[in-house]
């Protein structure tokens, strides 16, 4: 009897422990109940145990108090230390973009972030992540990480004997001789089938074979013929290309409708103006026949593909000096040389010997410091050092090694460069 009493009061015992050990728990608070799994979870994270660990933290980061931020710092601990654990790595990154999604989300959520993805060769993720903290925080460290990696690129396999400047997308590439056209990224659009090709335009472009000239759409079929008996043409662009015809140059429409005025010579338009040539003195004209820079000068710079017009501003050679030409007016101090600007960014001039960059006022912009270089596109340029061709930002820093035996202009983040294996494109992994 007594001992039936004793268990009795035992178990008695044991449910009044257990029920005041149910009311400790309820009467805590919200983050007394969140510190105690943050030191339960530590506690086994401490032993390496991080799989029982996260349970215990994921509860404790669902609580929403002052120490919700150490146990989110708890929890990607333990994420990391299972990374190679299936689900865990795409846990972490969840609760990044959990943390990052908040009104007051820290500059350093941003670039652990980055790292994190920068760490995993997924190099747009972390640029894209880099952009919007900027945007949000307005961090300089950020924007120091966003620059030192925002140059990244690949190269395509694809080699060719040539390639020229990019125009509209695509690029004129030989092989064997012949001529093609390639898409910005390598990819062969037309056969290399041609004598000569020009630029495409819009929706063509020229080509010379057999003795006939005639226009070709992207997939190649012959969609105009030149009757006139020509002699050469040059590249097409705005719907504008110059026909050589009896000795002079006259302008002609992609359907080859030519117009009546004559030229020593004539290039290509680009902004709706071309260098041209009369009387043997050279000037700028629009689309019709209006002269916007009078043919009072012994030459235009142009680039490769006959290019001289960008951001309102040309160069022009008088003897052995050149001469912006910006806005109407000519700058009073001449440069050896020079290349035109693009739609966007500084021009590369020469002086003393070393060439720099300016913008259209003539104010120089990056130091005259490199033995070759080209104009800006976008917000690189191609310049040569000791030999060898690289690319700089806009800063003047060199952000793509100088390792390629030369270099062109970017275009749509995509710049032809010549290799050991001949010419190549390398592509931004992001262009802004």
């Amino acid at each position: 009897m007594r001992k039936g009493i004793r268990i009795l009061i035992g178990a008695g015992c044991t449910v009044l422990l257990l029920i005041t050990w149910l009311i400790t728990i309820n009467v805590q608070t919200p983050a007394q109940r969140q510190l105690a799994l943050i030191a339960q979870a530590a506690e086994l994270m401490d032993i390496g145990v991080y799989i029982r660990a996260v349970p215990l933290l994921e509860e404790a980061s669902g609580i929403n108090t002052a120490h919700t931020l150490m146990a989110e710092t708890k929890l990607k601990e333990a994420y990391l230390a299972l990374m190679n654990t299936r689900g865990f790595a795409r846990r972490y990154t969840s609760l990044l973009e959990r943390q990052m999604s908040r009104r007051d989300a820290d500059s350093s959520i941003f670039a652990e972030a980055a790292h994190h993805h920068l760490e995993h060769s997924r190099i747009t993720e972390a640029l894209s992540i880099l952009r919007s903290g900027i945007e949000r925080t307005k961090c300089t460290v950020l924007a120091a990480l966003y620059e030192s990696n925002r140059y990244a690129f690949e190269t395509n396999r694809t080699s060719f004997e040539y390639v020229s400047e990019i125009s509209g997308g695509t690029v004129r590439v030989q092989r064997d001789g012949m001529w093609g056209i390639a898409g910005a990224d390598g990819t062969v659009l037309i056969p290399w089938i041609y004598e000569k090709i020009s630029t495409f335009s819009v929706d063509r472009a020229v080509v010379r074979k057999d003795g006939e000239i005639f226009a070709i759409d992207r997939n190649n079929n012959r969609i105009a013929l030149l009757r006139d008996d020509a002699q050469d043409f040059g590249n097409l662009s705005e719907n504008r290309i110059s026909i050589l015809i009896d000795g002079s140059w006259r302008r002609s429409t992609g359907d080859f409708v030519i117009g009546h005025v004559a030229f020593d010579e004539i290039l290509t338009y680009s902004g709706g103006y071309a260098a041209a040539s009369m009387g043997g003195r050279w000037g700028v004209i629009g689309l019709e026949t209006d002269w916007i820079v009078l043919p009072e000068f012994d030459g235009i710079i142009t680039d490769e593909l006959g290019r001289a017009f960008g951001q309102g501003a040309v160069f022009a050679r008088m003897g052995d000096r050149i001469y912006l030409i910006a806005n109407g007016r000519i700058a009073d101090e001449p440069f050896e040389d020079a290349w035109p600007f693009t739609h966007e960014g500084y021009a590369a001039v020469k002086r003393n010997g070393k060439w720099g960059f300016i913008d259209t006022d003539g104010t120089l912009k990056i130091d005259f410091v490199f033995d070759d270089a080209r104009s800006f596109g976008q917000h690189l340029a191609a310049v040569e050092i000791d030999g060898w061709w690289g690319y700089i930002s806009r800063y003047g820093q060199v952000v793509i090694p100088a390792e390629y035996l030369m270099a062109r202009t970017f275009s749509n983040g995509r710049a032809p460069v010549r290799t050991e294996r001949g010419w190549q494109i390398i592509t931004l992994l992001e262009f802004r």
